[in-house]
């Protein structure tokens, strides 16, 4: 089998040989650009190492796992533009370097673009990874919407909170396995399995993120530490902290997420203050540590041998320890 790394860099080549070269060039330069700014691969690269892990032929989902990743830097591209984003891994975001009417049509066509490579999936199975592609994309955007609806309201709950982040960020890893499982010759209830620990790591990592905005070592999160706090994020951290904070607390903290004039440094400070003095990190590192549990046990439950599962443990266990 091969390592995780090595999918990566499979993925990599991939991208490297995409060119999107034909006219209208405003339309098809945004997206070179976008394909072109890097990141991790990991959705594509778990979609062949699902592949692999039942036939030994992660090839067999190449070209769907491109789609993918042009799907997720899709996501990207129109999140930028909602949240006013100017930079992205370190470069203007394509709303900023065009305008946003580009950036909205480049984004449509990368959509279109990301079907056009998940339909190049085995023709016996075809129909059924589009389908579990196309669920996923509409609930990413049903994730989106909800965190944009979080921004103004004042009664989120944790359990809606999870649901966010599931719709928003864990099912296009689950997807991603479940999509490379079953191009790779799994059974259905195997595909399942996978997509059960997709979703489950995938809200470990989420909450690891928000732990990292507020925790972290600034220089190793390539951001600066509170920026969630300052643009009133609704996290987990901030909503287990209404749930158990003193009346006083929870008082100053509502009070301090309605705030847009204070000195950003000195409002990280008060907000981690209060989270502090009811260990807030503890209570995340123990739902993290939860979800993570969750996602191992469906891990232990897969029905192959066990060196097919190492790989995708390692990366499990990447997540859990990464420090940005």
């Amino acid at each position: 089998m091969e390592n995780l790394e090595a999918l990566q860099k499979k993925i990599r080549d991939r991208i490297a040989e995409l060119n999107f070269q034909q006219p209208p060039k405003n339309l098809y330069q945004p997206i070179n650009y976008t394909v072109g700014l890097g990141g991790k691969r990991l959705r594509p690269a778990l979609c062949l190492l699902a592949c692999d892990m039942f036939s030994n032929a992660s090839d067999r989902a190449l070209e769907p796992a491109i789609g993918i990743e042009i799907f997720h830097n899709f996501t990207l591209l129109h999140d930028d533009i909602m949240d006013e984003a100017p930079i992205r891994r370190g470069k203007e975001t394509v709303h900023k370097k065009w305008n946003a009417n580009t950036a909205i049509l480049s984004g449509d066509t990368m959509m279109a673009l990301s079907y056009e490579y998940i339909m190049k999936a085995p023709e016996n199975i075809r129909f059924e990874v589009f389908e579990i592609f196309n669920q996923t994309a509409i609930e990413v955007c049903e994730g989106q919407q909800y965190d944009m609806d979080f921004e103004s309201s004042h009664d989120v709950t944790l359990d809606q909170y999870i649901e966010m982040i599931r719709l928003k960020t864990a099912v296009l890893l689950a997807g991603s396995l479940k999509i490379g499982a079953l191009i790779g010759g799994s059974d259905g209830s195997s595909a399942d399995i996978l997509y059960k620990f997709g979703e489950q790591i995938g809200i470990a990592f989420q909450l690891k993120d928000d732990l990292l905005d507020a925790y972290s070592d600034a220089d190793k999160f390539g951001k600066a530490t509170g920026g969630d706090i300052v643009t009133n994020k609704k996290t987990f951290l901030y909503l287990k902290a209404l749930t158990i904070a003193g009346q006083e607390d929870r008082k100053q903290l509502l009070s301090l997420y309605q705030s847009d004039k204070m000195d950003p440094n000195e409002k990280v400070m008060l907000v981690k203050t209060i989270f502090d003095k009811y260990d807030i990190q503890q209570h995340t590192e123990n739902e993290i540590d939860r979800y993570y549990k969750l996602a191992l046990m469906s891990l232990e439950s897969l029905d192959i041998e066990e060196h097919r599962k190492t790989e995708l443990l390692r990366f499990a266990n990447q997540l859990k320890r990464r420090e940005y």
